[in-house]
């Protein structure tokens, strides 16, 4: 026999001793012998379609929380990180936080206009971000409608001062129906009373009216100009009382239910954390933005020293009171697909996982609605792994019978 015929031997030997010693290390286990030519017949290629005899393999990603309790030996649970906590009741608080946009309030909004045409003379408020007062002079104009009108009134007051007391009644009527439309005009115009009793104190025309404000505020806005001509209803001054503002923010559609007018929150700013006003919720809008699904809210707040500034952007907190609550941490919760899944330790490496049913979020918590009871321990810790591992136990035993035991 030649040396490669030699080594060729020895070759099959070694492979057939090592094969030996695995089927002994595998206990093969033999179908009994009245279906063992069954079982031959079914393996791939004896004389049956390939497809036919392929084994079927159960989609783990099918399997559902009512297979079982999973049993994790408890040093594994260590190794992978595995932590509990107890389904109690807590109390729950939800906080909602969005963006808002500082904004006049229009109910402490003036603008000046003038109801005649006319030059302006003098300008005693030029500069815009001037601060007013109630009744303080802003310009005065020249009119010569109102010139004219001074004149017809002084002499329906000299006529009714000589006619009123007439022995004729429609002489005195007349006399004293003068005098009012004449009065009227002034107040069609917004000429004060102050400004009357002082036409009839001193008998003179007055070249010039002085034009006042309206409200105390700040100048936001301003058009008039020394010398101008002025037309009647031309917005001359726009003046705002900063004192009280509005914040107006976008709130989610699903965050609405939450939102109740009168509600108290927090509104800051970015650059001045440490500033925190406190404000309300005043007005909750009607319509939804349907691009981003949001409604807007209005918030109200006391504005000292003017800190917010009209356009100005701003943090506002909202948190609302949800009572006490069955709750659990939401890293305990799995979301799969339509379900919500927990796994409950029960000791000893023994989890169960089970459906629940979750209501509001607050924070980082789930109130539970169905599912648990208090006091059972839930996993808030490598619920993943956990779930990805029973899966896998489960897919691997639901392989017995393929003709071998496991080891």
């Amino acid at each position: 026999m030649t040396r490669g015929a030699v080594i060729s031997l020895a070759f099959l030997v070694a492979i057939g001793a090592v094969a030996a010693l695995w089927l002994t290390s595998r206990r093969v286990v033999l179908p009994p012998a009245d279906s063992r030519q069954d079982t031959m017949a079914d393996m791939p290629g004896m004389n049956m379609p390939r497809e036919e005899a392929t084994p079927v393999m159960p989609d783990a990603a099918s399997l559902t929380p009512e297979a079982g309790t999973v049993t994790i030996a408890p040093e594994r649970l260590q190794t992978i990180g595995v932590k509990y906590e107890a389904v109690a009741h807590r109390p729950l608080e939800k906080v909602i936080r969005t963006v808002g946009r500082v904004a006049v309030d229009e109910r402490r909004l003036a603008k000046v206009t003038i109801k005649f045409h006319g030059w302006i003379e003098t300008l005693m408020v030029s500069a815009l971000g001037d601060h007013v007062k109630r009744g303080q002079v802003l310009f005065t104009i020249y009119s010569p409608d109102l010139v004219a009108t001074q004149e017809e009134y002084l002499l329906a007051l000299r006529s009714y001062q000589e006619l009123g007391k007439s022995e004729f009644p429609e002489v005195s009527r007349g006399a004293r129906e003068l005098l009012e439309a004449a009065r009227r005009r002034f107040q069609l115009w917004d000429i004060t009373e102050d400004h009357i009793r002082e036409l009839e104190r001193t008998g003179k025309v007055l070249k010039t009216l002085p034009i006042h404000s309206p409200i105390t505020g700040t100048v936001i806005r301003k058009e008039a100009l020394a010398g101008a001509h002025v037309d009647p209803g031309q917005e001359l001054y726009t003046i705002a009382d900063l004192s009280h503002v509005w914040v107006i923010a976008d709130i989610y559609e699903y965050e609405l239910a939450f939102v109740q007018v009168g509600q108290k929150a927090s509104v800051s700013l970015s650059y001045e954390p440490g500033t925190v006003l406190t404000g309300r919720v005043g007005f909750v809008y009607p319509t939804l933005d349907p691009k981003t699904r949001t409604a807007k809210v209005r918030f109200e707040l006391d504005n000292p020293e003017e800190k917010l500034k009209p356009d100005m952007y701003t943090n506002v907190e909202l948190k609302v009171d949800l009572g006490t609550r069955l709750a659990i941490p939401q890293d305990a919760v799995i979301e799969s697909g339509q379900k919500q899944l927990v796994f409950i330790h029960h000791g000893g490496g023994r989890l169960e996982p089970r459906v629940i049913r979750t209501g509001v979020k607050a924070d980082s918590y789930y109130e539970v609605v169905k599912g648990l009871k208090e006091g059972e321990h839930v996993v808030t810790s490598a619920n993943f792994l956990i779930d990805s591992e029973s899966r896998l136990k489960a897919a691997v035993e639901s392989m017995g019978g393929m003709g071998m035991s496991k080891p």
